[in-house]
């Protein structure tokens, strides 16, 4: 990205940290064959600071909206320690291709990852998976039968809201894994987080405005933005 482009989809800034807008498509950092990924723009993102900025949590590839990003040393070890102890308000919009039998609930499916030949996936796994739990509630639907749906995951497991959503009869559009392929682009996005960084101020609230790809998805369940 050009330091405009990535400048642009900044949506928060103070002393610690930074909040930006992921766009879809894009992996937060290189893979093991490298390639093109959001880190190798952060440089562009230092300002007054001499450092760039690091990541403090991840979002999938195919995820787009709030990512927090530490600003140096210490506003990555405070973030770090509040997700750890749950404390980052996060929610997300989905748009599904069906929606759930219940309007809103508590998923509490423990997750492990499986490793077969070809690729890995996550895997509801009683047994030996990681506990993993997201609440949701349905916002919209459509007269095609899509739903768009909030979902707030308590846990940070990799895949959870699309494995969690395909496991309750509403896999997401697009989702070419645990849902069906398509030509659309996954319909998930990280609209806001909430961080209580400062004790003695309110918790900062950041919102992304949702990607142009689920723009038409969900005016079409409802959204009037």
């Amino acid at each position: 990205m050009t330091p405009q482009e990535i400048q642009s989809r900044v949506l928060y800034k103070d002393r610690l940290i930074l909040v930006i807008n992921k766009p879809a498509g894009l992996p937060v950092h290189a893979g093991p064959g490298g390639g093109p990924n959001l880190e190798a723009s952060f440089h562009h993102l230092c300002f007054e600071h001499p450092r760039a900025p690091g990541l403090a949590h991840r979002l999938d590839r195919d995820t787009s909206g709030c990512l927090v990003l530490g600003r140096h040393h210490k506003g990555l070890k405070r973030m770090g320690k509040l997700f750890q102890q749950g404390k980052v308000g996060k929610i997300y919009w989905a748009v599904c291709t069906a929606a759930p039998e219940q309007e809103s609930g508590t998923v509490s499916l423990p997750l492990r990852k499986m490793t077969p030949n070809g690729g890995w996936r996550m895997v509801v796994d009683p047994k030996e998976g990681q506990e993993s739990i997201t609440d949701y509630r349905v916002l919209g639907r459509s007269r095609d039968g899509m739903a768009w749906i909030e979902c707030r995951p308590r846990t940070g497991r990799t895949h959870q809201i699309r494995v969690h959503m395909a496991a309750i009869g509403a896999p997401l559009l697009g989702d070419p894994l645990y849902g069906q392929a398509d030509r659309r682009a996954m319909h998930l996005h990280s609209r806001s987080v909430t961080i209580p960084l400062y004790a003695e101020k309110p918790p900062i609230t950041v919102d992304a405005p949702p990607p142009a790809h689920m723009v038409q998805a969900l005016r079409a369940c409802g959204w009037d933005g």
